[in-house]
């Protein structure tokens, strides 16, 4: 069962943290995060799963900044979640993807007890002008049924920036 915005609103600072919280960004089931002012790219042509891959970052100027097709870019919110008993999902607000701007390309399903700011994977189809702190995505909230451990660790738990692929740790051996 997806939560209502008005449960969304009760539960605030209990299930649900969402810091800085506006109550015009909440949505009938929804609430609207915004894009920060940073972008990471990667610079390699060829990433690889099994290395950490090379990274740069780009500033968001006040004009805005085209992005390019066939390049990945990774952004992050400007608001901090952490969700408790709860399975917080993202996805692009569908003014968003109507520009041909996808937000939350394969990884908009968090983990019960994930606590930071998300990591938003943006693709276009054709050049598009994005701007910082525009209301990008929006987070809603699943109920979680049965047993469950929160999730308490991990590659991407309590970051502070925007998070490239971490996925190469996945690789390491105890003799690494």
């Amino acid at each position: 069962m997806i939560l209502s915005g008005k449960e969304i609103l009760k539960r605030l600072g209990k299930d649900i943290v969402i810091d800085p919280f506006d109550s015009r960004r909440l949505n009938p089931n929804s609430y609207n995060l915004r894009l920060d002012h940073q972008l990471l790219v990667y610079n390699q042509t060829v990433l690889d799963m099994a290395r950490p891959n090379e990274h740069s970052y780009l500033e968001i100027p006040p004009e805005g900044l085209v992005l390019e097709p066939g390049r990945l870019y990774l952004g992050r919110t400007v608001e901090y979640t952490a969700t408790h008993n709860l399975v917080p999902m993202l996805e692009g607000r569908s003014s968003v993807g109507r520009l041909g701007l996808f937000i939350h390309v394969t990884a908009g399903f968090g983990d019960v007890g994930f606590q930071g700011f998300w990591t938003l994977e943006i693709l276009c189809v054709q050049p598009v002008r994005i701007y910082a702190g525009v209301e990008i995505c929006q987070i809603y909230y699943h109920t979680l049924e049965g047993d469950f451990e929160e999730y308490r660790s991990g590659k991407y738990q309590n970051n502070t920036g925007i998070q490239p692929s971490l996925l190469w740790k996945d690789f390491l051996t105890d003799e690494d």
